[in-house]
């Protein structure tokens, strides 16, 4: 899987930068985690920053389209970013819920 930037901004109102990406993979397309793990690593940041909003792949192709936002800090990006797109691209399983004994 190999990462290039098409368009990176920068969003100095909301501490953060906008990237439009292309992931080229050799295989299915690649999940959303391995996205962010990569980008942040070729972004300089840490995946706790990167939000990836969006991933579309053409039917045929190698190729997968994306945008991405990544935040200064993570306080900013649970103000700024919505509820589902956290969820989205938190990867941490949350405690399974114990049946309560009746």
């Amino acid at each position: 899987m190999d990462i290039q930037v098409i368009e990176e901004t920068s969003n100095p109102m909301l501490n953060r930068r906008e990237v439009v990406f292309k992931v080229i993979h050799d295989e299915s397309t690649p999940s959303r985690k391995g996205v962010v793990e990569r980008l942040a690593a070729t972004m300089n940041s840490k995946p706790g920053l990167v939000f990836v909003d969006s991933l579309k792949t053409e039917f045929g192709k190698r190729e997968t389209i994306g945008y991405a936002k990544i935040y200064e800090n993570a306080e900013r990006a649970k103000q700024v970013e919505r509820e589902h797109i956290v969820q989205r691209n938190t990867f941490t399983k949350p405690e399974e819920a114990k049946p309560e004994a009746s």
